[in-house]
């Protein structure tokens, strides 16, 4: 069997979205919640689904003719790493900065790792973006977003 990239990525992939579907299952639900149509593990349950068929996809539709050596010069893994580490800051921050900081904050660090140097392009790439998810989640969806032990303290509470 010839494994390329193409495959690699495909498992890869794979395996994130069966674990993300293994741990989209721990979430508690409210007693009845089983029952409705929609809850808590609808949405990881479908991305979960969405994932594994997708990642099966490109298992199978995969070029299959032998690349020789897999080669993984080209690549810039420090990148990859940087923002891997912005992603985790963004966990971390999330509990003090809040919701909408915290993404404001993490998608302005994103863009200046990816190379986008120009402030204002930076913050009208980031801050519409993240007010719109907030407003769709907290407003539309009324799923509650702490604020953030920063703007608690700050606020008096």
């Amino acid at each position: 069997m010839t494994l390329t990239k193409d495959h690699i990525g495909g498992l890869v992939f794979l395996l994130l979205s069966v674990a993300y579907g293994y741990y989209g299952q721990q979430i508690p639900l409210l007693p009845g919640d089983e029952w409705e149509p929609f809850h808590a593990r609808t949405l990881p349950d479908a991305l979960a689904a969405l994932g594994v068929v997708l990642s099966l996809v490109m298992l199978v539709t995969a070029e299959r003719k032998p690349e020789g050596k897999l080669v993984l010069a080209g690549y810039d893994f420090g990148l990859v790493a940087k923002l891997l580490g912005a992603v985790l800051v963004f966990a971390l921050a999330l509990e003090w900065l809040g919701f909408l900081l915290a993404t404001i904050v993490f998608l302005v660090s994103g863009f200046w790792l990816l190379g986008e140097r120009r402030i204002k392009t930076l913050f009208l790439g980031s801050v519409p973006f993240a007010f719109f998810i907030w407003f769709s989640l907290s407003q539309l969806l009324d799923i509650y977003l702490a604020p953030g032990k920063l703007f608690a303290s700050v606020m008096g509470g």
